[in-house]
């Protein structure tokens, strides 16, 4: 069975070194999971006043993951934080309220760091956010990956041999773990009328 994964890159940078890392990902990953990117570059800021009549950008956002089986979150470390621009991909996808995109669905996160704590923080915050989400979180292996153009090839090919035998057990991991919670909660139809629990601030704004 093949499994369709949407991955998430958190940098807006046209050299993103995390860009390169889910390009790594995806080379090592099992056969049977098929990679579509979802963008994120091109949304507005949320407002709740977008609420009842999301724009298409949202709209294809949300699209986007319900045609997928698990998410997979690669992403930088912004000011020990997440990066405004995927912060701001997860409200809209977590909205309307009662419309929630990422409800029981298998999520994964990585990052790529030049610095030896490798997005350690980042991931933390990420993690917080899709716990409130109700995504269902592998949590592990952890992986804080740290950058070097030396490992690392523009084209995602990895030249050091335990980095990539670290990647490839942590994608096939990601495989197992996919599997079973699909398992348990299969991924409903995008024509089903329920989306989801609720979430974001409960007073809407």
């Amino acid at each position: 069975m093949t499994y369709k994964v949407g991955y998430f890159v958190g940098s807006l940078s046209s050299t993103s070194i995390n860009r390169i890392l889910s390009k790594a990902l995806i080379r090592v990953a099992p056969d049977d999971l098929e990679f579509s990117e979802i963008p994120i570059g091109n949304l507005a800021l949320y407002s709740p006043d977008f609420d009842n009549d999301y724009p298409p950008e949202a709209k294809a956002l949300k699209a986007s993951i319900a045609a997928v089986d698990a998410i997979l979150f690669v992403t930088p470390e912004y000011n020990r934080s997440i990066p405004g621009a995927l912060k701001n991909a997860i409200d809209w996808a977590s909205r309307p309220w009662g419309e929630n995109s990422f409800d029981h669905i298998p999520a994964a996160v990585i990052g790529a760091s030049i610095g030896q704590i490798g997005t350690a923080m980042g991931q933390q915050s990420l993690r917080g956010v899709l716990s409130f989400c109700n995504a269902r979180q592998m949590t592990s292996p952890e992986a804080y990956i740290q950058y070097s153009p030396d490992v690392f090839e523009n084209d995602g090919e990895v030249t050091n041999d335990s980095t990539k035998e670290f990647l490839r057990a942590y994608m096939a991991e990601f495989r197992t773990y996919i599997g079973m919670v699909l398992t348990v909660l299969p991924r409903r139809q995008e024509s089903d009328d329920a989306q989801g629990e609720p979430s974001g601030d409960d007073d809407g704004s």
